[in-house]
């Protein structure tokens, strides 16, 4: 028999997980911590991990946590672990951590227990940071647990804090020109949330051939055409594959 699909937790829960966001949130710490992160360059950091929850398709139980260490700037894989685990948690939006954190900081403290050497300056979480309801998603969730860095690397936009995926938001995107390029997602209240920038996606369509929306030829811009985001029930770590929104590191 297959295994039975989480079901939506009672509100008491969801009242429970909003009071732990709020306690650990105030754990977070935005701003540089680490020397690296004041050298030109970054020429102190020498290692970046990457971490996601992929779930297995038509299966909403199976999952794959994995974890995956590179060094930099080479980009050469150090350390690689994938465990297929059982989702416990049902996606709620907003909640993705108590979800996929769990596994995501046994995977961190198994390298620490095994090749502590291997250990990760940075942590790139597939899912949002500050950029978030509660401002706490999932990458801040992670960095307080593990006491890394972590920047979350979401694929959508979320309006909160008035942000929006608006003609204004679209123009910027399109004024992206090279890989590297980024411009500061400012929320209503004046803070910065967020970059994005259009490397990511450039790479991909260059590594598979895949054509540049909206045009015929290939162009030295890559453009795309941005999708509704903000009454998305999709989880925070899915969506466009070809889309990134690079978020400020949530730090302990």
């Amino acid at each position: 028999m297959a295994p039975k699909a989480p079901q939506r937790p009672p509100e008491e829960t969801l009242l429970l997980w909003k009071r732990e966001q709020a306690r650990l949130r105030a754990r977070v710490v935005q701003r540089d911590t680490e020397a690296w992160q004041r050298e030109p360059g970054f020429s102190g950091l020498r290692r970046v991990g990457g971490v996601d929850v992929s779930c297995v398709k038509g299966d909403s139980v199976r999952a794959c946590a994995s974890l995956v260490v590179l060094s930099y700037p080479e980009l050469q894989v150090l350390y690689e672990e994938s465990r297929l685990v059982s989702l416990t948690a049902p996606y709620v939006s907003g909640f993705l951590a108590f979800r996929e954190a769990p596994f995501l900081v046994d995977a961190v403290q198994r390298l620490q227990e095994k090749a502590p050497d291997l250990m990760p300056q940075v942590l790139l979480v597939d899912g949002n940071g500050v950029l978030h309801h509660q401002g706490f998603g999932v990458a801040c969730h992670l960095g307080v647990l593990t006491d890394l860095p972590c920047v979350g690397v979401a694929k959508k936009l979320l309006q909160v804090d008035g942000l929006e995926n608006d003609a204004r938001h679209k123009e910027q995107i399109q004024l992206l020109r090279a890989g590297g390029q980024t411009f500061p997602l400012i929320g209503g209240s004046g803070s910065i949330l967020g970059m994005a920038d259009i490397r990511s996606r450039e790479h991909v369509r260059r590594t598979l051939g895949l054509p540049v929306p909206g045009q015929l030829s290939v162009m030295t811009r890559a453009q795309e055409v941005p999708r509704p985001s903000s009454s998305s029930t999709e989880p925070e770590g899915e969506g466009d594959p070809l889309r990134t929104t690079a978020e400020v590191p949530g730090q302990t």
